[in-house]
C-alpha cells in the first residue's frame, strides 16, 4: 500500500494528548476516524511524537498508509478538514517511500514556550502570565549549558517507559517576540528526541533561575542529580508547542492544502 506522509496543526485544549486512549479523546483518535471515513477502512497513524494533553502543534507530521493511491490531494484534504473539526488543520498529504517513517525517521524536533508579563483577553489560552520580574541573561544562561548535556533524567516524567533518558540539545534560548515590544518572550528548544514532560520541566527550571530562586551553579546541580524531585514545576501545557520537525528527505507541499 502506498505510504503518506500527513502534514497537520492543533489547538491541544480539547484533547486529552495526540496519543489513541480508552475513555478519552485524542488528536490521532479524531484523525484516524476521519481517515477511516474518507478511505472506507481502519487507517492507522503513526505520529512524529506524542504531545501531552493540552500541548499545541503548530508542525506535526504523521505517517499512513492507504489502501489506494490518493490521486486528487486538494479534494482528499478538503473532506479530512471538514471531518477532524476546528481544532485540527491538516496542510499537506504527500506520497513518500514505502519505509519512511515519520517517528523514526526525524532528525530534529523544536519546541516553543510563550511567556508574557502583559494581561491579554485573546491570548490567556496560548500563552503563560508571569507577574515577578524575569532575568533573561541569567536563563540564556543556564539554558546554555542543557546544550552539553546528555543525560535528562531530571526533566524526565517519573514512571515512564522510557529505554533511555539521553537527547542531544541543539538548541536552548530565551527570545523576544517581534509583535508586542518585548511583552512576550519565547523559549526555543530543539533536539533529536525529547522526553514525556521534559520541556515543561526545563521551562520550569529556568524560571526558577530568572526569579532568582534557583542560581547557575544549583541548575548545574539539578542536571547532574539526575532526578526529577531536584527540578523545578512542570509548566503549564497551554503555553507550549510542537513548533517544527526535520526529516533528511521530507518538504511538504501545502500548496494545495485547501
Amino acid at each position: 500500500m502506498p505510504r503518506y506522509f500527513m502534514l497537520l496543526a492543533y489547538n491541544g485544549a480539547p484533547y486529552h494528548g495526540w496519543q489513541s486512549q480508552p475513555n478519552a479523546i485524542s488528536v490521532q483518535q479524531t484523525v484516524e476516524s476521519a481517515l477511516a471515513t474518507i478511505l472506507q477502512t481502519p487507517t492507522p497513524i503513526v505520529g512524529a511524537g506524542r504531545t501531552d494533553a493540552g500541548v499545541n502543534a503548530r508542525y506535526m507530521v504523521a505517517h499512513f498508509d492507504s489502501p489506494t493511491p490518493i490521486y486528487d490531494t486538494k479534494s482528499f484534504l478538503r473532506s479530512l478538514n471538514i471531518l477532524v473539526g476546528k481544532d485540527i488543520a491538516i496542510y499537506a498529504v504527500t506520497k513518500v517511500h514505502d519505509s519512511a517513517h515519520a517517528r523514526f525517521d526525524a532528525t530534529e524536533r523544536s519546541y516553543r514556550y510563550f511567556i508574557t508579563d502583559r494581561k491579554s483577553p485573546f491570548d490567556y489560552n496560548y500563552t503563560w502570565l508571569y507577574t515577578n520580574h524575569l532575568d533573561f541573561d541569567l536563563m540564556n544562561e543556564a539554558a546554555a549549558i542543557l546544550l552539553d548535556v546528555e543525560d535528562f533524567t531530571s526533566f524526565a516524567k517519573l514512571h515512564t517507559d522510557n529505554k533511555t533518558n539521553i537527547c542531544h540539545v541543539k538548541k536552548a534560548l530565551w527570545m523576544p517576540a517581534d509583535t508586542d515590544n518585548g511583552h512576550t518572550h519565547i523559549f526555543e528548544i530543539t533536539a533529536d528526541r525529547f522526553l514525556r514532560n521534559m520541556v515543561r520541566a526545563v521551562v520550569g527550571t529556568l524560571i526558577d533561575v530568572g526569579r532568582g530562586k534557583t542560581d547557575i551553579e544549583a541548575f548545574r546541580q539539578i542536571i547532574l542529580a539526575k532526578n526529577r524531585c531536584s527540578a523545578g514545576t512542570s509548566m503549564p501545557a497551554h503555553a507550549l508547542y510542537l513548533w517544527d520537525i526535520k526529516y533528511p528527505y521530507y518538504t511538504p507541499d501545502d500548496n494545495n492544502a485547501f
